[in-house]
């Protein structure tokens, strides 16, 4: 059968997660009266209910959810269906006790909190495929279920699991890709440490061991617990599939958790769609927001996604859970949603009482309808009714930033040259800048066809597979301009070195090669010459070997000193830059103004903390404009606020803490490169 690309709803949609089983029946005839007046249009129901719907194996209880999910349709209030297996009642845990997550140090893990148990225990998938399919069975064809909602955040709190059942399943799928044990020894490198094995069965998973285990075996076992999830997550789809029609998502965490891939994970799903929390450490936490915003949009290939969680103001699970200020939340949910976002929904929607989250805000407070929080809903509800018109459009960005959890996994694992140097970081520094020359990205992966973008930028690339470089250097051969970080290109798909050295097989692309990694010691600070100008550096150099490529700023201090410390490389019709330390803001700042005008990239001079984007649709196009700052600020701009239904001739003017949403007067689609 075939299944609808979007839930069958007319405009945004808005809600969040509705807990009705927590509270007295009583209780949800004024929560329905209230998501009517507060504009909601959706919510997530019975994501952790499986306790309570399948309260014996094999005996189910479905008459609780068949009067809310009457009761929500007859109120006009579409219905995401979840289904329970993120978190296995007492009775399973109770009758298959050998199911249960088992760490790396050998510690069963129990009953009691949130998570599942072993995803390669038999038990526990035919458990999943019993309940999936009897709720797609029973509710496949009710008109109030638009879409179907597989577990909670794959791969949170569960993960990686050292149980039997785990390990079994472990050595299946290594005999599946390598097939000769042979095959499994030349990708592991086992020769070293005299770690060579004959046999299937002596090959263990990466628990607890006297010193730091083979990097191959635990680059291997991140890729092989993805597949196990997934292969739980197809598991249930199935199940749902042979009764339901409606398209079927699971809850991602874009940039908060990357024990899963979300390229691959963005293949299974219907329609992409993402929990994001600001991150209370943050100050800029839109910048952060923006990150998983644009990272949602790209795993699912640019079409329109779900905000299926965020919070409307402090989350609980935090070091210190700061509560959003008046207008954060409006400005984080028009923010997402001009990065592709077509439902913007929360967790959730009444403030549990009891519980581990019972701190964590909601749509409706412990503080009730006459709280600011509520009052801010009530709002953003109506202003997302008078967006119905965007939901469809489409975001366009001239510029990628390669985003890879592969590589990420291999980065992470341990006895690299220093701890200083984060992917994230890395990447956070980069994005940062984009955000701020109010530039629109994509993410991409180094495979990925590239040729639409002007510019793609390079911040951690630690793994990078030759079939990926040649990718890379075809890209600036044929006149792209890609710019490219420190510790990049320095493994293959095996965490093994390249021949030839560190950035061999971009050598073309670059110009130059890595003769050594020179980390610095904690807290020294070192300098970068570009032009007439010293910025300063820290963390790392690098003793550079040019070949072709023109250096283009030198190192005044370090172990470098006086040698190439960013150079810039002609092939082919494009240009590769390489950048081998962390230089400070400023530095970046300057080397990336060059590096924008050789890709033929315009800065548009928005005022310091203004965020604008612009979705594309078949008839217009819609500009996103918010002003994280707190003063007032004009941009030049043409069309209708949808918002005021104010008239913008050429000068909108946003106060600080504002938004708009602008349906442009002209339609400017983008050039080719």
């Amino acid at each position: 059968m075939t299944t609808p690309a979007w839930p069958h709803l007319d405009g945004i949609a808005y809600g969040g997660d509705y807990n009705p089983e927590q509270w007295p029946r009583e209780v949800w005839d004024e929560d329905v009266r209230l998501m009517r007046e507060a504009g909601v249009t959706m919510v997530s129901i019975g994501i952790f209910s499986w306790g309570l719907l399948e309260i014996r194996e094999g005996e189910f209880d479905f008459a609780w959810l068949d009067d809310i999910i009457a009761l929500l349709h007859e109120n006009g209030i579409a219905v995401d269906l979840g289904t329970p297996t993120a978190s296995p009642p007492a009775w399973f845990f109770a009758q298959y006790p050998e199911a249960r997550t088992v760490t790396k140090d050998g510690v069963p893990m129990g009953f009691g909190a949130r998570g599942m148990v072993s995803h390669s225990a038999h038990e526990y998938r035919a458990a999943i495929a019993r309940i999936a399919g009897a709720l797609a069975e029973r509710y496949g064809d009710h008109p109030a279920v638009v879409l179907w909602h597989i577990h909670n955040e794959y791969g949170v709190p569960v993960g990686e699991d050292f149980s039997p059942h785990s390990v079994r399943a472990w050595r299946l799928w290594l005999q599946a890709k390598y097939g000769e044990i042979a095959g499994l020894n030349a990708a592991w490198g086992t020769a070293f440490w005299g770690q060579h094995y004959e046999e299937w069965d002596h090959v263990g998973a990466p628990a607890a061991a006297p010193s730091t285990i083979n990097p191959a075996q635990k680059l291997d076992w991140a890729r092989f617990t993805d597949e196990m999830l997934r292969e739980c997550f197809r598991i249930e789809k199935a199940a749902i599939r042979q009764h339901a029609s409606q398209p079927i998502t699971t809850n991602f965490m874009a940039n908060q958790h990357h024990g899963v891939d979300l390229w691959a994970w963005a293949d299974e799903v219907d329609i992409v769609s993402d929990d994001h929390y600001l991150w209370a450490a943050d100050e800029e936490g839109e910048i952060g927001l923006a990150i998983a915003a644009d990272l949602s949009r790209s795993v699912g290939a640019g079409k329109p996604w779900i905000l299926m969680e965020h919070s409307t103001s402090a989350v609980n699970w935090q070091p210190r859970n700061v509560a959003k200020r008046p207008g954060e939340m409006t400005r984080n949910s028009l923010s997402h949603l001009g990065r592709g976002a077509d439902g913007i929904l929360f967790f959730q929607w009444r403030a549990g009482r009891s519980g581990a989250e019972k701190f964590h805000s909601a749509m409706l407070p412990h503080a009730g309808t006459e709280s600011r929080v509520f009052r801010e809903v009530v709002d953003l509800g109506a202003k997302l009714g008078r967006l119905a018109e965007v939901q469809g459009s489409r975001v366009e960005a001239d510029v990628a930033v390669l985003w890879d959890f592969e590589s990420f996994w291999a980065q992470d694992l341990e006895w690299r040259p220093s701890e200083d140097v984060s992917h994230d970081e890395r990447i956070r520094a980069f994005y940062e800048r984009l955000w701020r020359d109010d530039i629109t990205v994509d993410f991409a992966l180094p495979g990925h066809d590239l040729s639409r973008y002007r510019l793609v930028v390079v911040p951690s690339q630690y793994l990078l597979t030759a079939a990926d470089a040649a990718n890379l250097t075809a890209y600036v051969a044929q006149g792209g301009t890609l710019v490219v970080s420190f510790f990049s290109a320095v493994v293959d798909e095996n965490d093994a070195v390249h021949p030839g050295g560190y950035g061999a097989v971009l050598a073309d692309a670059l110009g130059v090669r890595v003769e050594e990694h020179l980390p610095l010691r904690e807290g020294h600070v070192t300098g970068i010459r570009v032009d007439d100008h010293v910025f300063a550096a820290d963390i790392w150099q690098e003793d550079l070997v040019v070949t072709t490529a023109d250096v283009h700023a030198t190192y005044t201090a370090g172990p470098a000193e006086g040698r190439p410390a960013v150079t810039r490389n002609v092939h082919g019709d494009g240009v590769g830059w390489y950048i081998s330390t962390r230089p400070d803001a400023d530095g970046l700042r300057a080397i990336m103004r060059e590096v924008y005008a050789d890709a033929g990239v315009d800065v548009p001079g928005t005022p310091d903390g203004v965020e604008t984007i612009v979705r594309r649709g078949a008839d217009s196009d819609y500009l996103v404009a918010i002003n994280h700052g707190t003063e007032q600020v004009s941009l030049t701009t043409t069309g209708t606020d949808l918002l005021t239904q104010a008239d913008v001739r050429d000068t909108l003017v946003l106060a600080g803490g504002d938004v708009a949403v602008v349906r442009l007067a002209h339609t400017a689609h983008r050039g080719d490169r």
